[in-house]
């Protein structure tokens, strides 16, 4: 049975919801599900903006042919090439045969890559093109590498409508409710918004400024991604997220704690050193234990977060593997701006603090702070006079913002 929602007088989205999954590209945890959204215009001419995932296909052609209501589809928009997005295109061709499908030139090859039947049904657009579909004319503004390189979004100014593939995605399933004024979203989907950008947008942070300066130019009145909610008010607040993500600003003045523990030492002094924070006033902290965090996790915390404190047991003489994952994985997404404390671990040669040390002076804008903590097995009072420094220069760091 069909399942869509009217978007703006002659949009609808004709998407659907996957709680199946459990691992988005077979990575990311996504406990709350995920939603595949596309999207229908019904002008003079009928246009399609991109399909779903395989999964979910059947709810989605049911979607499709009650919405066009037995017109013919005249045109496909495909903005993003990924095959969460694109699965659908066959079955999309099989169904409406007499279909054009608008994309750029290089998510044309990618189809080919794919195997689609696409030879003589493609049309191929550019930045600054425009269509008219009737009483609706859009614009393509190409958006490479966010996140991938054939990317576009289109724009049609009469609606205000900004179909904007990946990006403003985020992870978990809309369950009927499709706008963002229908959730609560701080409450419910900024964590998953920050998590879904972070990991997955990340590393493109320049790129996404770049999008975010064309849309700054654009009477944008809806924006429609490709996973969750709908925009329709308070856009400036999503916006403003994303300014921050893409110019790796911290989102709040806080201390992300990781640690990697073997037998409870390291994760002792991890939380001492958030106990020693909150008598100093710093309390808007979190710990995470990096064995069994999802690496996902953390690295949204440490985009949110203007401080982080890698506190790891030395491991084969070199950094313990969850944390070393996870620095991989910061400098993987080019994390930067933050300002790092160090506490390491070893009882018979401690190593893993200059290694993590030297992994992040490789890495960009990032501040290490000088006062670290060094501890032979456990912590002993000396040890312990250490961390009081440590937490006493976080503290100063975040006054004096050493991120910038």
């Amino acid at each position: 049975m069909y399942c869509y929602r009217k978007v703006t007088d002659d949009y609808y989205w004709v998407g659907a919801n996957d709680h199946r999954l459990s691992l988005f590209e077979n990575i990311y945890p996504i406990p709350r599900g995920i939603s595949y959204n596309s999207y229908v215009l019904l002008d003079k001419k009928t246009v399609l903006f991109d399909t779903v995932d395989w999964a979910v296909s059947k709810q989605f052609i049911e979607n499709v042919k009650a919405v066009l209501n037995g017109r013919d589809l005249d045109y496909m928009v495909i903005n993003h090439m990924e095959p969460d997005h694109c699965a659908n295109i066959e079955e999309i061709l099989l169904r409406f045969p007499n279909v054009k499908i608008i994309s750029t030139e290089k998510a044309i090859l990618f189809m080919h890559q794919f195997g689609f039947p696409i030879d003589g049904k493609t049309q191929i657009v550019k930045e600054g093109d425009t269509m008219n579909f009737g009483k609706h004319t859009v614009t393509f503004v190409s958006a490479p590498m966010v996140h991938w390189p054939e990317a576009m979004v289109t724009f049609d100014a009469k609606s205000g409508v900004l179909f904007s593939a990946d990006a403003f995605g985020t992870f978990g399933a809309l369950d009927g409710k499709l706008f963002n004024d229908e959730v609560n979203f701080d409450r419910d989907w900024l964590d998953d918004a920050r998590r879904y950008y972070t990991n997955i947008v990340g590393k493109y942070g320049p790129h996404v400024q770049s999008l975010l300066k064309k849309a700054g130019g654009l009477d944008i009145k809806y924006i429609c991604p490709l996973h969750g909610p709908v925009w329709r008010s308070n856009l400036a607040y999503f916006l403003d997220k994303y300014d921050k993500w893409s110019s790796y600003t911290p989102e709040e003045k806080g201390v992300m704690i990781a640690y990697a523990s073997m037998y409870g030492d390291t994760e002792s002094a991890a939380q001492i050193l958030a106990a020693k924070l909150a008598e100093i006033g710093v309390t808007n902290t979190v710990l995470h234990d990096v064995s069994n965090t999802d690496v996902s996790y953390l690295i949204s915390d440490t985009f949110k977060y203007s401080n982080i404190v890698l506190a790891s047991v030395t491991y084969n003489l070199g950094i313990y593997p969850p944390m070393l994952d996870f620095l991989n994985d910061m400098k993987a997404l080019n994390v930067q701006k933050r300002a790092v404390g160090i506490i390491e671990n070893g009882s018979w040669a401690c190593t893993s603090g200059t290694l993590m040390r030297k992994f992040l002076d490789d890495m960009k804008q990032m501040t290490v702070l000088d006062e670290q903590v060094t501890m032979a097995s456990a912590l002993n009072e000396s040890a312990l006079n250490d961390v009081d420094a440590l937490a006493g220069r976080i503290k100063e760091s975040m006054e004096l913002d050493l991120t910038k």
